[in-house]
């Protein structure tokens, strides 16, 4: 049976750049913590690169196997210990001679569903991510308990192709996990209320906070928003949860009501005059 109210948690935190080992434990406390907070919990989401933070030169020195990884081991014991379906950000994988930015979605039972690799990386303001990841080939839209997630990572939030192809294929939830810098805030803010509005979609905008190597801020302002774009909670610039509870079912009665994607054209071919 599908679900029609759906519980949500996402954990905000502040990596200490190239420390996986005590990423790990501050993300295993904040897990706790919340859970515990929050009691029963459909669904938890952690940011981008929690385990190393948003510092390419340190990703190869993160990297693990998925088979091996000791951040995805901690999340199937925190999945089954509160039974709850978690969507871990993403680590540094090493696969096959690549690095990918890999997200791992484990189910209830602490067994790996699927996994999702950034399609779009970012190499701009003196970023260098294409330098060090290899871009993820397609999106991924993950059904757990009949709700269907569409995840994305960071800088794909500006591409709205990939929300519109999750929405057009039945997803209920859309999920952006970042690693995104303060001084583009306005960005932030106005992408991930867009695709949540454009697509009638709930949003779940989660970004880290805290310093970055070169002395620049995360900003720190995660969101859960519904499918009307409204702010259902928020945190700033702390570490914490956010949570709010999804109505499915209002969900796909405004989408009855408001058949905006019945208007969309085969074709938008431009005409040059």
């Amino acid at each position: 049976m599908e679900k029609t109210k759906v519980k949500l948690l996402a954990i905000q935190m502040e990596s200490v750049i190239g420390d996986v080992g005590l990423n790990i434990e501050t993300v295993k406390n904040l897990l706790t913590a919340n859970l515990e907070k929050y009691g029963e919990v459909d669904f938890v989401f952690l940011p981008e690169v929690w385990t190393v933070g948003w510092h390419c030169p340190d990703f190869e020195g993160s990297a693990e196997t998925l088979e091996e990884s000791k951040a995805v081991e901690m999340l199937k014991e925190i999945a089954k210990k509160y039974s709850v379906n978690v969507v871990g950000g993403s680590f540094v994988e090493s696969k096959s001679g690549k690095l990918l930015n890999t997200c791992p979605v484990i189910n209830r039972k602490g067994e790996l569903v699927c996994t999702y690799n950034k399609n779009h990386l970012f190499s701009y303001y003196g970023d260098n991510e294409g330098n060090y990841i290899t871009k993820g080939e397609n999106p991924v839209m993950v059904e757990l308990e009949g709700v269907k997630l569409g995840l994305t990572i960071c800088y794909d939030i500006r591409f709205p192709e990939i929300y519109r192809a999750y929405r057009k294929a039945g997803a209920d939830i859309l999920v952006n996990m970042a690693a995104w810098p303060k001084g583009r805030k306005i960005h932030w803010d106005s992408l991930t209320t867009a695709r949540a509005v454009e697509n009638q979609s709930y949003f779940v905008a989660l970004t880290q906070t805290g310093l970055l190597a070169d002395g620049s801020e995360n900003l720190g302002h995660s969101m859960i928003i519904d499918y009307e774009g409204k702010v259902m909670d928020e945190i700033e610039e702390i570490e914490g949860g956010i949570y709010a509870e999804a109505n499915l079912e209002k969900m796909y009665e405004f989408r009855d009501k408001c058949t905006v994607l019945k208007d969309i054209k085969d074709s938008y071919e431009v005409i040059k005059k």
